[in-house]
């Protein structure tokens, strides 16, 4: 390959790498650049799992065998079974050597002690290659994986130029992985509540358009439950914040617990006292049991004095929901509700017949300085 396709190829894995918007995409983006780059017909980036003592496959690109699926669950390989991804890095390299890639044939030794060398000679011949390339991966001046290259039996070998150049593309990776994961955290501080741990309202606003989306495009059940969380000015002003602090951070840890018990469920603090949970699939019915198992922990709190808590659910008899703001409004009416009346169960809007208060109360236009607090998202007018 001449000098300017490879500098073509290096640019195009990187610009993958850079588009992509999740780590999947930019491993895939990874492999799929680097198989071109060098003329392959397989490639695969694996991660070294230091806990586990294992090379877990992260993407397995291009003519895949049978049992090489794109993004698999659980092709992983002990370490001892490749203990170059150690001993080289940590002994060659660490003693002053270049983390360089190398090349192995179909006609190598497939026998002999455990060993990279017949492990990966006897994965060419199963597979119907005849060769491959392995480059180490170094992330933050540390072994992070492998990119491994093939190509079929009868194509030519690749030469000690291949490898050279598969180690700059190993750079090029580390160095998309580096923003990748950069880029994680980023969001992850964005959508998450630093006290709790737990998702923030920016999360919520973003999950609940897309679950309202697809309630309206299939049907979707969505369910919203909304926290006022009882006595939290009162521990902070006689005990101080810290342990209000720790109110929170404890209410957080059972809301979390609660809604786990619904698959899918993103469980958030929206600011101050208040919580929610947003389920996007079960029955009303089984939203509705968590609500009231969460109020039932919740008053079992040292701290505080329980939890307000309302629930809205396309299920119910709310009339149509065709925005993330109506079901906010309805489970906010419910827990204002539930708040007024120091109920000890959750309120359900759209339970309590044709003249529901709760619905009431919600599609009601309030006047400009009347509202209890300001409603979450953008205009939405009242139910007619």
């Amino acid at each position: 390959m001449g000098e300017d396709r490879r500098l073509r190829a290096v640019v195009t894995l990187a610009q993958g790498m850079a588009a992509a918007h999740t780590p999947r995409e930019s491993w895939r983006a990874a492999a799929l650049g680097a198989c071109h780059a060098l003329t392959g017909s397989f490639a695969a980036l694996s991660v070294w799992e230091r806990e586990l003592g294992r090379l877990r496959v992260l993407v397995n690109v291009g003519d895949r065998a049978p049992d090489e699926a794109e993004f698999p669950d659980g092709e992983a390989y002990p370490v001892h079974q490749f203990p170059e991804i150690t001993e080289f890095l940590h002994e060659r390299w660490a003693g002053g050597g270049e983390p360089n890639a190398w090349v192995e044939t179909a006609d190598g030794p497939a026998a002999g002690p455990a060993g990279y060398c017949h492990q990966r000679v006897a994965a060419l011949r199963r597979r119907g290659r005849g060769c491959c390339v392995v480059a180490p991966i170094v992330l933050h001046g540390r072994a992070w994986g492998e990119l491994y290259v093939a190509r079929r039996a009868g194509a030519p070998v690749f030469a000690r130029s291949d490898a050279d150049f598969a180690t700059v593309l190993a750079s090029v990776v580390a160095a998309g992985i580096a923003q990748t994961e950069r880029l994680e955290e980023a969001r992850r501080l964005a959508y998450t509540d630093a006290l709790t741990g737990l998702a923030n309202r920016r999360a919520v606003d973003v999950r609940l358009d897309e679950a309202v989306e697809r309630h309206r495009t299939d049907g979707t059940v969505v369910s919203l439950v909304v926290c006022d969380l009882n006595g939290l000015k009162r521990v902070n002003d006689t005990r101080g914040h810290a342990v209000g602090d720790r109110l929170l951070e404890r209410f957080g840890s059972v809301l979390s617990l609660c809604g786990a018990m619904l698959p899918g469920t993103l469980a958030a603090r929206l600011g101050g006292d208040e919580f929610c949970l947003l389920a996007i699939g079960p029955a009303a019915d089984e939203v509705v049991r968590i609500a009231d198992e969460l109020c039932r922990r919740a008053a079992e709190l040292e701290l505080g004095e329980g939890v307000a808590c309302g629930v809205a659910s396309t299920e119910d008899l709310i009339g149509p929901v065709r925005s993330a703001r109506r079901l906010f409004r309805l489970a906010d009416a419910a827990q204002y509700r539930a708040k007024a009346v120091r109920a000890a169960k959750p309120v359900v809007a759209g339970r309590e017949g044709p003249d529901d208060p709760v619905v009431r109360l919600a599609d009601t236009p309030a006047p400009p300085a009347g509202e209890r607090r300001r409603f979450r998202g953008r205009h939405d007018p009242p139910r007619s």
